[in-house]
């Protein structure tokens, strides 16, 4: 049994098209949202995920109807085939109960793991780099070594209060507070 899903981004646009081409390709019930590409609950999706039966067939218009990335295109298919569901894409002429099909879909695996692997590499290579110029990533420090010594001076003084000492500082208490217990 083929399933469709159909997904749009707004209340502005339509469904129509999807609706009309995943009809036309035989879909017996079809599955709709509206929703961003960025979300990742989407009430039909989900309920075709649990009407699905091993040996059906999701079928959808295009490929980015589905995914939110290809990372997440990915996964969701392959948690398809592990319940034993085929999937179809239209446009993309993409079935993976073909051969051809399941090849084309793992090329297209291999592929987002090595632009992975690529961006994962890159990251280090220019974290590496940046330390090599003494460039240190995280947030900066709420407050430097001479505030810091300002501050145990102020506090080593009954009469400064801790809230005094921070509003000098230009700090939070909280923060005040930690950075002396830390040093």
């Amino acid at each position: 049994m083929q399933i469709g899903y159909a997904r749009i981004s707004t209340e502005d646009q339509k469904l129509d098209l999807q609706l009309d081409a995943l009809k036309q390709a035989g879909c017996e019930s079809i599955y709709q949202d509206v929703a961003s590409g960025a979300k990742s609950d989407r009430a039909g999706l989900d309920q075709a995920s649990k009407y699905l039966r091993p040996g059906d067939t999701l079928v959808v218009w295009k490929l980015d109807r589905l995914g939110r990335s290809l990372k997440h295109l990915i996964e969701v298919i392959n948690d398809f085939s592990k319940k034993g569901v085929f999937f179809k894409s239209l446009q993309e002429n993409i079935d993976t109960s073909s051969s051809g099909g399941k090849l084309t879909f793992h090329l297209f695996g291999a592929l987002a793991e090595f632009e992975r692997d690529i961006i994962r590499e890159r990251t280090k290579a220019g974290l590496e780099a940046a330390r090599t110029r003494g460039r240190v990533g995280g947030r900066p420090k709420a407050m430097n070594d001479k505030q810091i010594q300002l501050a145990r001076q102020l506090m080593s003084n009954p009469s400064n209060s801790a809230s005094d000492v921070s509003k000098t500082l230009g700090v939070s208490r909280a923060t005040l507070y930690r950075t002396l217990k830390s040093k």
